[in-house]
């Protein structure tokens, strides 16, 4: 029986559509990959990119709350080969972002590849035709030789399931799905959660409502960061000064890696971000006891550094109360705290992340042999070789899989990478005129055992946190445990011998 036989209970509203390759998602991870492929002499028949939402975009797509800007220089921010020198801030707003990516994929006429409302669903490999049969939730299958995931970890809103949640009768939603419908002047509103969201956009906010409730279970380490409009005449200098723009981002990417040398290699340096942290608290925050609530009791880059030179002065504001007692419910009209307090809301906004090391399960995957890999990776953990390619899953590919995050520089240079050795792997397949390659079960292990082992003694491992970079076994599955330039090393060849090529 077919992969298509087994699918009968899923009415396809089109013939199923057989291409060579599948691209899930269109942020940067999918609009890389399919101008790689572009460039590899792929035509217009032969991929797909399948976009669960209305526009292209990802991340910079859904997140529009107030203030949503990078925390990376957008000279580094952006792929290398399609710079932007007229930036406006040097960490530029979601807007400029958005309206880069839509450019990219103008430029490239990469719309005319985007099949847009459609979410996939589940995929499985046919053993016999060696092929992979991809299923949309509108039951459209598609059949290609290569599939490849550019959704990332940052797209499932992660909404606690707080007691009485449902009962409220205000209005409630997470910041990656803000309702700009409501008007906020003059509300009180309840921001739960201190994570990157909610330090841009709580200072935004603060001005227009009446009381701003903060509840913070953790405080996050803040470091001071202006970010004006940079000035006519630099933006010129980036457009007509040859180099300038290069150099630019040179110097921004050799910084951020002084950064991770001290996350990866010497946690004992990043002393100098507690310091610095503490300092930024001291001058916006007159209020000890206040004071006292913010300084978190984990080394600085145990969790996500964040930057803000205004967030501090939103939590000194006087509408403002930062709140630290647990929430034990929520009520019809507002937020109960483990102390028995009933504080009353308008509007709640979930500032709470995402689902980032269970986001792979999302989309159901069984490979030869109706493996289904939601399971094995539930039992062993979620891995990758080389964070990009799945052992014994045949043309299987993940952008920004496993261990392939970043706390201190631009996952665009981590997708760059992937991007050219997932090209490579496919060219690797046609030279050998193979139908499929899988990254070997030693070659995978070997591989993640020294990345663990190297893990181990980062900060996120000796910082004395928990954060959302670990499984709930209290595993690291999220971020690199090196240098980015030592990825794009270990990326730099597609090795053949550490993969088996599958025929016929």
């Amino acid at each position: 029986m077919t992969v298509a036989q087994e699918a009968g209970a899923v009415t396809a509203h089109e013939d199923p559509v057989h291409t060579r390759a599948v691209i899930i998602g269109s942020g940067f991870s999918g609009l890389g990959m399919a101008i790689a492929l572009q460039k590899q002499g792929f035509g217009p028949s032969d991929f797909v990119i399948l976009e669960k939402a209305d526009e292209i975009g990802g991340t910079w797509r859904d997140n529009t709350y107030p203030g949503c800007a990078c925390d990376i220089p957008s000279h580094m921010y952006s792929f290398s080969f399609e710079p932007k020198p007229d930036w406006t801030h040097m960490w530029s707003l979601q807007p400029e972002i958005f309206g880069y990516l839509k450019g990219i994929a103008d430029k490239y006429g990469l719309r005319r590849y985007v099949r847009f409302g459609s979410r996939v669903d589940r995929a499985q490999w046919d053993d016999a035709e060696m092929r992979w049969h991809v299923f949309t939730d509108g039951g459209q299958e598609y059949v290609a030789q290569f599939l490849i995931s550019g959704a990332g970890a940052l797209h499932i809103p992660l909404v606690p399931d707080i007691e009485g949640r449902d009962e409220f009768a205000g209005v409630a939603f997470h910041s990656a799905q803000w309702d700009h419908s409501v008007d906020l002047t003059g509300k009180r509103v309840a921001v739960i959660g201190t994570g990157a969201s909610a330090i841009q956009l709580i200072p935004v906010i603060v001005e227009d409502v009446a009381e701003l409730q903060v509840y913070q279970r953790t405080p996050p380490w803040v470091m001071p960061r202006p970010n004006n409009a940079l000035p006519q005449w630099l933006r010129r200098i980036f457009t007509d000064v040859p180099g300038a723009r290069a150099l630019t981002r040179a110097a921004i990417y050799w910084l951020h890696e002084v950064v991770g040398f001290g996350m990866t290699k010497q946690p004992g340096l990043l002393r100098v971000g507690t310091l610095l942290g503490i300092w930024n608290i001291r001058r916006s925050v007159k209020d000890k006891a206040l004071r006292r609530k913010l300084i978190p009791d984990y080394r600085a880059g145990c969790k996500r550094i964040l930057n803000s030179d205004t967030y501090y002065r939103g939590i000194a504001n006087p509408k403002t109360q930062v709140i630290t007692e647990p929430i034990a419910r929520m009520t019809r009209d507002g937020i109960v705290t483990a102390d028995g307090v009933e504080h009353a809301v308008d509007v709640v906004v979930f500032a709470t992340g995402f689902h980032v090391t269970d986001s792979y399960s999302y989309v159901e995957v069984k490979g030869p042999g109706g493996e289904d890999l939601v399971d094995r990776w539930n039992r062993e953990g979620v891995e990758a070789h080389r964070g990009v390619a799945v052992a014994d899953m045949p043309n299987l590919f993940y952008l920004l899989g496993p261990n392939t995050g970043l706390g201190h520089n631009s996952v665009v240079f981590m997708i760059e990478s992937q991007i050219r050795y997932v090209a490579k792997a496919i060219a690797a397949v046609d030279r050998a005129r193979a139908q499929a390659v899988a990254p070997t079960r030693a070659a995978q292990d070997a591989f993640n055992a020294e990345l663990q082992g190297d893990l181990a003694k980062t900060v996120w491992s000796t910082g004395g946190c928990r954060s959302w970079y670990m499984d709930s076994r209290g595993v690291n599955r999220t971020l690199w445990s090196g240098m980015t330039w030592q990825y794009w090393l270990a990326l730099r060849r597609f090795k053949a011998s550490e993969y088996a090529f599958l025929r016929r």
